[in-house]
């Protein structure tokens, strides 16, 4: 007993010595017991540059948070090659400048390499990123290619690639997105504005971008002038970043113009079950966010719009379009009222009645009637903007004289007792514009 008793503190005064020794020991590197993404990093030589960076821009805590995360971690040469191409050092690069260039490299969910698909991500910074995936190669905004997949942290995982991933503009996914590829050519081919304006960094704009398809249901557009097709681009556009949640039914306005004047062309979205502009258009990838603007991805072409455009998307208007087709068949309404600028008897002022106006009175079943009614909201050959009622008091329209005020905005047909609200004003169209009102106009019958 005495012996093990001995043997027992020998072999702990042993240990101790050696443990101790161990510790005191400054050449010796233990193992880290952390394993999170920002200890990756800081572990790893090859890394430094993209270390020195977050901790300027005080995001290690954050990548070694929770989680869980993906990033996508640029080396040295590749952390070196950005800052040097836009003439910055770590020492000069400001918190500011860093802090959302790093971020656009972070997802907030852990996603491995098999199960990344081809499509938009919305990473930490609040910014979109098409993620492409070809085989075993994986790229992102076509720019930066993984290099060593699925490093695996207790906080997510990293992808290490080759390249820094810069902020995007609106061009480059019009570029890069192989199902944009169709809107990309027609603007490189024929707009200038178009592609200045994807591509400033000032800009401010939504862009309802038409996917391939959209472009083939079109159809052959080579008859089109480069002025024409720029207008249809421009069309696309609004001013403003408005994703999803920003819109609601009603009417904005797009960057395309009406005829040689500088008024915009108005444009009608409906949010009742999805988005859908002009009734003809529906968002199928919505908020694309780039730095200088957002991108929802539509399934149609949004033509021109012309009077008969809005009267047909805008439920608010439906007594009105059966009046104009099923209460008068002999009349063709719909192809007048098309009719391009430039063609008598465009443009067309209209002003027209809601459903509540026409609730308010008794329709006649007498198609002349009703022809004659309808003929007396239309003013052929003019396009009288809210700005003109002053110097418009008078009009005439198909059928008879109607009288205009400006303060407040009212029109009054014939043989009404009052005159009628014009209670939307300035719905323009490529042909002419619209002001909806609130009673119907009667004429003399």
């Amino acid at each position: 007993m005495k012996f093990k008793t001995l043997f027992k503190t020998v072999l702990i005064t042993f240990l101790a010595v050696t443990v101790f020794s161990c510790s005191d020991d400054d050449d010796t590197t233990f193992p880290s017991t952390s394993t999170t993404i920002a200890d990756f990093v800081a572990e790893n030589a090859d890394y430094s540059s993209l270390l020195a960076a977050l901790q300027k821009a005080e995001l290690v805590e954050t990548l070694s948070g929770n989680g869980p995360f993906t990033v996508f971690a640029p080396n040295n040469a590749a952390f070196d090659e950005f800052l040097t191409a836009n003439g910055l050092t770590l020492e000069t690069a400001t918190k500011d400048q860093l802090t959302p260039i790093l971020l656009n490299h972070v997802l907030n969910v852990k996603v491995t390499s098999g199960e990344i698909e081809t499509g938009y991500v919305t990473n930490v910074a609040d910014f979109s990123s098409y993620i492409s995936k070809s085989g075993s190669e994986v790229k992102v905004n076509n720019q930066a290619t993984v290099t060593t997949a699925d490093v695996d942290r207790s906080n997510g995982v990293i992808h290490a690639v080759d390249k820094v991933i810069s902020i995007p503009k609106m061009i480059d996914f019009v570029a890069i997105d192989p199902n944009l590829s169709s809107l990309a050519t027609v603007a490189t081919d024929n707009s200038a504005t178009v592609i200045s304006a994807l591509s400033d960094e000032a800009s401010s704009l939504t862009l309802l971008a038409p996917n391939n398809a959209a472009f083939t249901a079109l159809g052959d557009v080579s008859g089109l002038s480069s002025t024409q097709l720029e207008q249809i681009l421009l069309n696309h556009a609004i001013s403003g970043k408005l994703q999803s949640t920003d819109l609601s039914t009603g009417y904005g306005n797009t960057l395309a113009t009406y005829g040689t004047t500088d008024k915009n062309l108005s444009i009608y979205i409906n949010t009742d079950g999805g988005v859908e502009f002009n009734g003809i258009s529906t968002v199928t990838t919505a908020n694309i966010v780039t730095s200088n603007g957002v991108i929802h991805i539509v399934d149609a072409v949004i033509t021109l719009p012309t009077v008969v455009t809005f009267a047909t998307a805008d439920a608010n208007f439906s007594t009105l379009v059966a009046a104009l087709t099923t209460l008068t068949p002999s009349t063709e309404f719909d192809a007048i009222l098309n009719t391009a600028l430039g063609t008598s008897p465009a443009p067309f002022t209209v002003f027209a009645p809601n459903n509540d106006a026409f609730a308010a009175i008794t329709v006649p079943t007498d198609e002349n009637d009703v022809a004659a009614i309808l003929n007396h909201h239309v003013v052929a050959g003019s396009n009288v903007t809210s700005d003109m009622l002053a110097s418009t008091p008078m009009a005439m329209t198909l059928n008879g004289t109607i009288t205009l005020t400006a303060m407040p905005p009212t029109v009054k047909g014939a043989t009404n007792m009052d005159p009628s609200n014009i209670v939307a004003a300035d719905v323009q169209a490529s042909n002419g514009v619209i002001h909806v009102i609130d009673q119907v106009l009667l004429p003399v019958m």
